[in-house]
């Protein structure tokens, strides 16, 4: 890593380390309800508060998702759970969490999750019934389901979470305890924004240092 690189980060770390969370924040419950990836005894927990239609929230899964995954998520080490922050009250980033919500329902969530990203900045209403359809759901149920806009209350109650943890804008991350959540000793850090591999991995590292061994 060159010289400017690691000013950059260090740069990035005191951010990240100033909004270390309280431990008076009450910690959030967080059931495998289908969007979460890695084992659920995972020492850590990274929680992602994201927009479809967030073009940082896009860099993060093209650049930094797959290096966690392989050296944490995978390994064991740290459980990710997405959670949806439509920026807007209505419009296609709410129709993706929906769409998104809708797969999970058939078991497919991931994958739709996966798609949804993978159409970048290309996304429209009108693309979510044949996403569907080339993941092999079922279409009449993903269609009802999509049309009544299912879920909707639980989309929005990610985004009052998010909200609750101090973030405003997408994406936002929580880095906490799986098992004890936040406490005085090893309280949660909050990490605002689409940093690159190696600020998670200091802070991951870090929290990782002090969390006792099962």
């Amino acid at each position: 890593m060159t010289r400017a690189s690691l000013i950059r980060l260090a740069g990035i770390m005191s951010l990240v380390l100033v909004i270390a969370v309280s431990s008076v924040v009450r910690a959030v419950s967080v059931a495998d309800d289908g969007r979460v990836q890695g084992k659920p005894d995972a020492p850590l927990t990274l929680i992602e508060y994201s927009d479809f239609t967030c073009g940082y929230c896009l860099k993060f899964f093209k650049e930094t998702l797959p290096k966690l995954q392989a050296t944490y998520i995978d390994t064991g080490k740290v459980r990710f759970v997405y959670r949806d922050y439509p920026r807007a009250d209505r419009g296609v980033g709410v129709e993706a969490a929906v769409a998104a919500r809708c797969a999970g329902a058939q078991g497919r969530y991931w994958a739709m999750h996966d798609r949804l990203f993978g159409e970048g900045s290309r996304l429209d209403s009108g693309m979510f019934k044949s996403a569907a359809k080339s993941l092999g759901l079922d279409q009449a149920e993903f269609g009802k389901c999509f049309d009544e806009r299912r879920h909707l209350e639980s989309i929005f109650q990610d985004r009052h979470e998010a909200n609750r943890w101090g973030f405003h804008g997408t994406p936002g991350f929580i880095l906490m305890q799986t098992v004890a959540g936040p406490t005085e000793k090893v309280p949660a850090v909050a990490i605002p924004g689409a940093f690159p591999f190696e600020a998670f991995a200091e802070e991951i590292d870090r929290m990782l240092s002090k969390v006792p061994r099962s």
